[in-house]
């Protein structure tokens, strides 16, 4: 039996990595869960899984929770927290689920332990890809991709040579936006970007969806997670959301991972990998979904991916102030503070003030997200 520590076990990831283990009884068992905030979901889940301990990065909530508990389960708070569940919790499997860059230092400490690490939050690659691959290589922990883009490139490769790879194309839905103009994003209202046509996620996901910033961290992701040159990585828009990506090799052949728009299946396989165990999860029917269409994204309107991508030509720190800067954008869009049209020229101001460094290690990529949030702050 493997045990599993989830970090950011509310969220919609994280969900659905419980049903799993609930779907493979003897498979699994939970040993420790971390949230945000929503202590209202985790009561139930620490009732359900008895986990040895919990940590709410919140210390208001945290506090709250300890009071509810009365001892019966360890419960930490802060970012120290999250650090010190993962480097002394006992588990196998490390799921890094939780949105946004909390979720980097967490999953550094799981990487030291040579752990196995299901990996969900786009930001920990984004923000510090080249010294967290490097971590994993020495201490030889697994990083198995938990997005479906990601997971389709990993099963896709399963048994090739990276070497005979001309390309990895990754699949975009295009969003609530696809059929909107440029100016048409000046009078978007919340709803509307909230309101993804294929698949259920959390409102930043989401956000980040409707701008199409969630393919350009993936684009950046995905140089770190397969080694390979951002110039072979190419996105193109698949509005059905069935071919979940693909890999070109240089004999021209394609391969591409077809499912339905569930996130558990790329779940599971971080879970099981190298097996596949049987589940009871709906089929995809090639006659019912009847056509693939595919098409080029609009750069000039999903200007978000313009930008990731020159981030990346960057390198350096300079993803790291994208990511932060985005992530400030898009909390004050939910809140209403911008349009959404404002959420690239944030992005585009943090990358043009915030001091770009060529090699960062870890105290400097902490300084650049902390500065570039600040400045982010201020901009409306």
């Amino acid at each position: 039996m493997k045990k599993v520590l989830v970090l950011g076990s509310t969220g919609s990831i994280g969900i659905n990595t419980l049903n799993i283990i609930r779907s493979l009884p003897g498979q699994f068992k939970i040993t420790a869960l971390m949230v945000n905030t929503r202590i209202d979901l985790l009561e139930p889940q620490i009732e359900e899984f008895n986990p040895e301990c919990v940590v709410v990065k919140e210390e208001k909530p945290a506090a709250e929770l300890r009071k509810k508990l009365k001892g019966k389960t360890e419960v930490l708070s802060g970012v120290a927290g999250l650090s010190a569940a993962a480097s002394e919790c006992d588990y196998d499997i490390f799921v890094g689920a939780m949105v946004g860059s909390a979720g980097l230092a967490p999953t550094i400490q799981a990487i030291k332990r040579g752990k196995r690490v299901a990996l969900a939050n786009k930001e920990t690659l984004v923000v510090a890809g080249e010294l967290v691959t490097q971590l994993a290589e020495l201490y030889g922990a697994e990083i198995l991709p938990v997005d479906s883009e990601h997971s389709a490139i990993f099963q896709c490769l399963t048994g090739e040579n990276i070497n005979y790879v001309e390309k990895l194309i990754l699949t975009a839905s295009g969003g609530p936006f696809l059929n909107k103009t440029k100016a048409d994003f000046l009078n978007v209202t919340i709803e509307e970007a909230l309101n993804h046509p294929n698949w259920k996620m959390g409102n930043k996901v989401t956000i980040d969806s409707a701008s199409m910033m969630n393919k350009g961290l993936e684009v950046i992701e995905a140089k770190w997670l397969f080694n390979i040159h951002q110039d072979k990585i190419n996105v193109v828009i698949h509005p059905q959301s069935i071919i979940h990506s693909m890999v070109q090799f240089v004999d021209g052949s394609i391969k591409a991972q077809l499912g339905l728009p569930d996130m558990k299946l790329p779940i599971q396989y971080a879970l099981t990998y190298p097996e596949r165990l049987k589940n009871d999860y709906q089929r995809a029917y090639l006659p019912s979904i009847g056509h693939l269409t595919f098409l080029e994204p609009d750069l000039d309107k999903f200007e978000c991916l313009k930008i990731a991508y020159s981030a990346l030509q960057s390198g350096g720190s300079a993803p790291c102030v994208l990511n932060a800067a985005n992530e400030i954008a898009v909390d004050k869009f939910l809140k209403g503070k911008i349009k959404f049209s404002k959420i690239p020229y944030i992005i585009n101001k943090s990358l043009e003030k915030i001091d770009h460094h060529t090699k960062p290690d870890l105290d400097i990529i902490f300084q650049c997200d902390r500065q570039t949030r600040e400045f982010a702050a201020g901009l409306t």
